[in-house]
Parts: C-alpha cells; structure tokens; sequence
C-alpha cells in the first residue's frame, strides 16, 4: 500500500471542496499524522469536569471504511490547519468493515498519542443475526424485536441474553487492547436509544432501552472487567420531555449526551432537560451535522465536546469551510495537541 503525503492529501480534498476533481481513493489511506506537542489527559473524565463551562473539545467522527479510519479528520485538517480534539471511529457491522477493526483500533491509539480524546460508537448487528449484517429492516441494524424476542433478550440466562453477551466479546479483546496501551475511551454503545430507528432503541421503561444498556455496562465492567471505558449515554432531539423515560441510572453514566438532527442545535429545552439528568457530570453533543458555531456554543457552555458526523463536514448542505475554520479557529475549542 503506497503511503501519500499529507500535502498532497489536503490538495486533494480542497480540490473536492471547491469543485475540483478528487483524487484520494479509500483504499489508499494517508498516513497518520505527526506526534502533537501534548498528549491528551489520563483522567479524561476530570478533564471534561474541569472544561465544562469554559472551552469544548472539537471533534470528528469517522464512519466506514474501517480500512481508512482517519478520512474525515484529515478533512478538517485540510479545511483548518489544525486536527480536532476528539477523533471518533465505530465498530460497524458489514463484513469488510468488521475486517478490519484492528485498523480502527490501531488508529485510535495512535490519535491518544497524537494528543485527541477517542470515542467510540458501534452500529452492532442484532443478537438475531449473525457477527456482521446490513443496514436495513430485514437485513441487520434496523431490524425489529419482537415484544417476545426483546423480553428474552433482557433476561439473564436466556439464548437471546447470551448471545448479546457473545456479540460484546467480539469487542472485548480490541477494547482491551486500548486498557492495555493507556487509552481512556468514551464509549457510546446502543446510541440514540429513545428512537426506534435502530433495533435496540425506543423501548421505554425499566424493561426497555435502557435495561439493555445496563446489562451491556454490567457485562463489560463487572463479568470482562474493563475499566478504561467512560460511558457515553445517548440521545436524539425527538421529545425533549421524553428523554428522562430512557435513563439508565446514574451509576451506569459518566457523560450525558445528545444527537442533533432534527435541529442543528438544542434548544433550551433539550439543554436544560440534560443540565437537569446530568448533575456534575458532563455534556457532549455526541454527533453533529453542522459544526457549531461559535456564538452558539458560548450561548450553551456546558456542552464539554462535539462530533461532527462523517459525511456531513463537506456538505455544503450543513457546513461551509468557512464555518468550520470560524468554529475551530475560536478561543474557546480546543483541538488536537491542546488537551494536555
């Protein structure tokens, strides 16, 4: 695999964000990028605590392939200069991308030593189908339980209830390996749960969404004892008053978070429900299609990062290269190498 310069990289994908022909192939990944000057805090979650009010952590998600797990932060950096705080990558669920989980993983270490936060997601098939699947009903992700398959699911010692146990061994040794090297990771499993979009989400009550949840937390930490995971819970901006229906519990959250797409920013009434849940602990916007802008991050101070989603940065439908260099340009964000 011939390895590219990142000049040539950056050339390339402003090429594409002006109009011009792109050259960058997903097979061809650019190297890493250097060492940063600072390495990233050991104790993220006090760093978090200490940030909140006062500065927030950019951030990129990098969805699929998993064969290339730093494009779309190699695209801020060719808008920017600079790379963002946080880098976030996904387990995935098709084949190829399941493939090459170890890709992803030696790229979230090496964004930690690059001095950027890791999170991670994963898009998980259902305990109903096999390690790797699809995206649509019928065909994976998502895919709908039925009352009786999820009422087996999240009872202890059933088939369904050990398969999801065996589905999260898949991600135990490449989550281990990260305990192993240091790296701290902000791990956001059964995301968006109050929206039925996704097999696991929009089960209310304490035998829904959220006892899923608990039981993933408790198998991870308790039975694997993996200790280096902050847990990210998760939200979408469907119903405000809602949102309280699907908490875990706070022995089971660190960070307090939400995903925005029906708006581009919370209103005040998503903020204060999530103010009000979280106490001390954190607030992230765990995904963003537009980049927030300055002026609105300063109006909601709290929120301690965000991830803009992948695909989403160069279009021109949510984000301008301008917006992007305004927002990670500003006194308050802090990117790559800042951390320390």
């Amino acid at each position: 695999m011939r390895a590219r310069s990142p000049a040539l990289l950056c050339a390339a994908l402003l090429l594409a964000l002006t109009g011009g022909p792109a050259v960058a192939d997903a097979d061809e990944p650019p190297p890493s990028p250097p060492a940063a000057s600072a390495a990233p805090p050991s104790d993220v979650l006090g760093f978090l605590r200490d940030i909140s009010g006062q500065r927030t952590v950019t951030g990129q998600h990098n969805k699929e392939p998993n064969s290339w797990p730093s494009q779309y932060t190699a695209q801020v950096h060719a808008i920017t200069g600079v790379y963002p705080g946080l880098w976030g990558g996904d387990f995935l669920f098709r084949a190829d991308d399941v493939a090459h989980r170890q890709t992803m993983i030696d790229q979230a270490k090496t964004e930690w030593a690059n001095g950027s936060l890791v999170s991670l997601t994963w898009h998980v098939c259902p305990p109903t189908r096999g390690s790797s699947c699809d995206w649509d009903s019928g065909t994976g992700i998502m895919d709908d339980l039925s009352d009786a398959q999820w009422d087996e699911l999240v009872t202890e010692g059933t088939p369904l209830n050990q398969a999801w146990k065996s589905r999260l061994d898949e991600a135990v040794p490449h989550l281990q390996q990260l305990e192993d090297a240091g790296v701290p990771v902000l791990w956001r499993p059964l995301h968006e749960m109050n929206d039925p979009w996704a097999w696991w989400g929009g089960r209310r009550g304490a035998d829904g969404s959220s006892r899923l949840y608990r039981i993933t937390h408790d198998y991870l930490e308790n039975t694997k004892g993996l200790s280096n995971l902050l847990w990210v819970w998760n939200v979408k901006d469907l119903d405000a008053q809602g949102i309280p229906d699907f908490y875990p519990g706070d022995s089971y959250v660190d960070v307090v978070s939400i995903d925005m797409w029906n708006q581009d920013f919370p209103s005040g009434a998503y903020y204060d429900v999530l103010r009000s849940l979280a106490g001390d602990k954190p607030m992230a916007l765990a995904e963003v299609g537009r980049i927030p802008s300055p002026a609105q991050l300063a109006s909601q101070p709290e929120w301690t990062y965000f991830m803009g989603w992948s695909e989403q940065l160069t279009d021109p439908a949510y984000n301008s290269p301008d917006a992007i260099r305004n927002t990670y340009g500003d006194g308050r964000s802090l990117n790559q190498g800042e951390l320390g």
